[in-house]
C-alpha cells in the first residue's frame, strides 16, 4: 500500500519518521479517518472542521495551504492503492513533528509538523448491525479533553482490550456515575421515544457521525435530550447505540450480561439506521 508522509508518497513498508517524532515520544498529535464508498467521502468537511480544532487545541500550528491540499493527498491515495470502487477509510494524522532534546516544553524555534495520510479497504459489520452487540461497563479514565481527536488512546485501548478478554464486543465507558461513551464510539440511549445522550462538553468526542445521528433524529421527528444516561438508569432504558465512523450505528443489545430493552434492536435505532444508510449510500 502506498501512504503520504512529509509531501511524499511512498510505499507504506519503507515510509519512516524519526525516533524525535513528539507523535512517537509524546503522543503529542491529532488525528482524523473519513469513511469514504465509491470514491466519494462522508462529511469530509465537518472532519476537517474538527481536524482544525483539534490543531487549535493542542496548539500545533500547520499552514492553511498545507491543510488545503488534504482533500487532493486524500483522493491521490485513493487512486493510487485501488481504493475508488467500493468501501475504504482514510487515516489522517498530524503531530507537532520532530525536535531534539527532549523536552516537555514545545520546540523553539517551531519545526514542521509530520503529516500522514493512509488508506485501507473497509468492510462494514453489518451482521452485527442487525443483531446488535453485548458490551461491559468499565470506568473512564481517560483525560478531561476528550474533545480533542488526538493519538493519546492508551485509556481506549485498555477498555477495548478488557472487552475483548471478557468475551464481547466493546466496553461502555462510566465517568461519576454516568455514560459517556464507548472506546471508540458515541453512545445514545432511548426512553419512551426519546433520544439521550451526553452532551458536546470536554468529555467526550463531538463525532461526526453522532452529529449525523442528531441531525436524522431532527428529520425524523425523535426528540433529544443532552442528559447523560446514570448507571442506574441504563438497565431500565428501551435501546442503546453506538455511532462512529467505522461503527456506523449499531445497536448494543447486552450490558454486562443483561439485556437492554427487548434485548434485541429496537425500532428507533432502526429507523436511525435507514437513515444514516441513506446518506452514506445515496
Amino acid at each position: 500500500m502506498q501512504v503520504y508522509l512529509n509531501g511524499t508518497y511512498t510505499d507504506s513498508n519503507s515510509a519512516k519518521i524519526s525516533v524525535g517524532d513528539r507523535g512517537f515520544v509524546f503522543g503529542d498529535g491529532v488525528y482524523e479517518v473519513t469513511r469514504v464508498v465509491n470514491g466519494i467521502f462522508f462529511r469530509e468537511k465537518e472532519h476537517l472542521v474538527r481536524l482544525k480544532e483539534g490543531l487549535a487545541g493542542l496548539k500545533i500550528h500547520v499552514k492553511d495551504s498545507v491543510l488545503e491540499q488534504i482533500p487532493e493527498i486524500s483522493r491521490e491515495l485513493i487512486k493510487r492503492n485501488n481504493h475508488t470502487e467500493g468501501e475504504a477509510a482514510v487515516y489522517l494524522q498530524i503531530t507537532r513533528g520532530t525536535a531534539w532534546p527532549r523536552t516537555h516544553t514545545f520546540p523553539d524555534p517551531e519545526v514542521e509538523p509530520t503529516i500522514y495520510l493512509a488508506s485501507s479497504p473497509f468492510t462494514p459489520h453489518t451482521e452485527l448491525h442487525k443483531a446488535g452487540v453485548e458490551a461491559i461497563t468499565v470506568p473512564d479514565i481517560r483525560w478531561t479533553r476528550c474533545n480533542l481527536k488526538t493519538v493519546n488512546l492508551l485509556p481506549n485501548t485498555l477498555a477495548k482490550q478488557q472487552a475483548k478478554e471478557a468475551g464481547v464486543n466493546s466496553a461502555i465507558m462510566i465517568r461519576d456515575g454516568v455514560v459517556t461513551e464507548s472506546p471508540n464510539a458515541n453512545i445514545f440511549g432511548v426512553k419512551d421515544g426519546v433520544l439521550y445522550t451526553f452532551p458536546a462538553t470536554n468529555y467526550i468526542l463531538n463525532g461526526i457521525t453522532r452529529q449525523t445521528v442528531l441531525e436524522i433524529a431532527n428529520d425524523l421527528n425523535i426528540p433529544v435530550s443532552f442528559n447523560p444516561i446514570r448507571l442506574e438508569e441504563l438497565f431500565d432504558i428501551d435501546e442503546l447505540f453506538f455511532s462512529g465512523t467505522t461503527t456506523d450505528i449499531q445497536p448494543v443489545t447486552v450490558v454486562d450480561g443483561k439485556p437492554i430493552g427487548s434485548g434485541k434492536p429496537g425500532p428507533v435505532v432502526q429507523s436511525i439506521q435507514n437513515g444514516y444508510n441513506e446518506l452514506l449510500y445515496k
